[in-house]
């Protein structure tokens, strides 16, 4: 009796789950481009730091993994919410 209630407002909510979740990864992965492209900008001003010039390598590695992670998300999120869900992936019989 629960699982029909819980169900129902499920399924009531689910477009707007749906557009948010969409909307979410969009911005992930414009972060993620946003970091590709702003880190060779930023990149000369770090190095010109004294504490940070001698691991200007790790830094700019830090920054273009965090870059990647974040477009790999935003792609990831938008793959698995604009795909067809599946008929047969019932998950309420145990």
């Amino acid at each position: 009796m629960q699982i029909g209630v819980t169900t129902k407002i499920t399924d009531n909510m689910e477009p707007k789950r749906s557009t948010f979740q969409t909307v979410w990864g969009v911005a992930l992965l414009l972060a993620g481009i946003g970091v590709f492209i702003r880190v060779p900008q930023v990149m000369p001003k770090i190095e010109s730091i004294e504490q940070f010039s001698q691991i200007s390598s790790i830094i700019r590695f830090s920054f273009y993994f965090m870059g990647a992670m974040l477009i790999g998300g935003g792609a990831k999120k938008l793959y698995d919410n604009l795909k067809k869900p599946d008929s047969d992936s019932e998950q309420g019989d145990a």
